[in-house]
């Protein structure tokens, strides 16, 4: 699977679906689309993926057909969001429509929506006095964490949790469920799907299963213990 990464921020999940791509994961990352300057640039240079800034002031028509412009240049499969702030334009929504996958760093459907990105979803879930909370993978349809959902990974929060500590929490087990994902979209697109065939079918990280000690040792892993 040839997959391009939008990104508006640091690229960490960028960095993480790099490491673990290959023959195993079945997607390769070929372009970077940001829609400003950020350090996701840096780490496509750092592994020579190509990569474009798209401008968005001019409103969603140009940069979507540009955007497409470049995805068909690249023949890209797939598009995964990693930190990408903008709303993705509809004739990208349409053309890709059940190849494109976010990750979302709450449980969803709660915490989600205009404006909950980053340090904002942290803080609604502290301020909610939520217990659970931890990253969604979704498909990405032209509103804001609407689309179907592929995979959760639920987080604890602990009691005297600052946004940072939460956010720092969620992001160890982003690294590994984003890469797991973008595997299963990349199996069922092999299969023929969405036209045909069955649908993506996630496999737990390091082939383990819900009860299973390898998937154990993977969240102990990502929760840093």
């Amino acid at each position: 699977m040839r997959a391009a990464v939008f990104a508006s921020g640091s690229g960490s999940n960028m960095q993480a679906l790099v490491d673990r791509q290959g023959a195993g994961t079945g997607y390769r990352i070929e372009l970077l689309v940001t829609d400003r300057r950020c350090t996701a640039e840096a780490r496509a240079d750092a592994h020579r993926i190509a990569r474009q800034r798209v401008p968005f002031n001019r409103g969603s028509g140009p940069a979507g057909d540009r955007i497409l412009e470049l995805l068909n240049e690249r023949r890209i499969d797939a598009v995964l969001l990693a930190g990408f702030l903008r709303l993705v334009p509809s004739s990208v929504c349409r053309a890709f429509r059940n190849r494109i996958l976010n990750i979302h760093p709450a449980l969803l459907p709660s915490f989600g929506g205009r404006g909950m990105h980053g340090r904002n979803v942290h803080e609604a879930v502290l301020r909610a006095g939520a217990v659970l909370s931890g990253p969604t993978i979704h498909f990405v349809n032209e509103r804001y964490d609407e689309g179907r959902i592929l995979a959760q990974w639920p987080v604890p929060v602990r009691s005297g949790d600052s946004p940072a500590d939460l956010a720092a929490r969620v992001l160890r087990v982003e690294h590994v469920l984003f890469p797991a994902a973008a595997g299963a979209l990349a199996r069922a697109l092999t299969r023929g799907w969405p036209e045909r065939g069955r649908g993506p079918s996630f496999l737990w990280p390091e082939g383990g299963d819900a009860s299973g000690g390898k998937l154990e040792r993977t969240i102990g892993e990502a929760f840093g213990k």
